[in-house]
């Protein structure tokens, strides 16, 4: 694990502490948490964030400062609508990293049924 990521790790902990199923595993090249056995998050590498999203709103979040649409890696394919993946410094603040967090969060809280991720 990177320093950057490291740091992002404890950060996320930090802030899923009260949720009742939570875990960690890697994946996506990162550590990567899960509520109610769906994905959320996935601190990368480099400091970032995977996120997934309500791909109803994906348009809208994917134009916030620092985000972009995730790829499965550099210079493949898209992962599609509902995948995030947000710059280190959008997510230095605590305000900045809580908010992608709560986004992913709500629609964690949506999803119903289907794979895990």
């Amino acid at each position: 694990m990177t320093p950057a990521q490291a740091v992002l790790v404890e950060r996320l902990r930090d802030l899923l502490v009260d949720e009742p199923v939570m875990r960690e595993v890697s994946m996506f090249g990162g550590r990567s948490f899960m509520v109610n056995e769906k994905l959320i998050v996935s601190a990368l590498k480099d400091g970032g964030l995977l996120v997934r999203v309500d791909p109803e709103r994906h348009g809208r979040l994917v134009s916030r400062p620092g985000a972009r649409q995730a790829e499965m890696g550099a210079g493949r394919r898209d992962m599609g609508p509902g995948w995030i993946e947000v710059a280190p410094g959008a997510i230095s603040t605590e305000e900045g990293l809580a908010s992608w967090v709560g986004i992913a969060l709500a629609y964690n809280r949506t999803v119903t049924g289907g794979p895990a991720i």
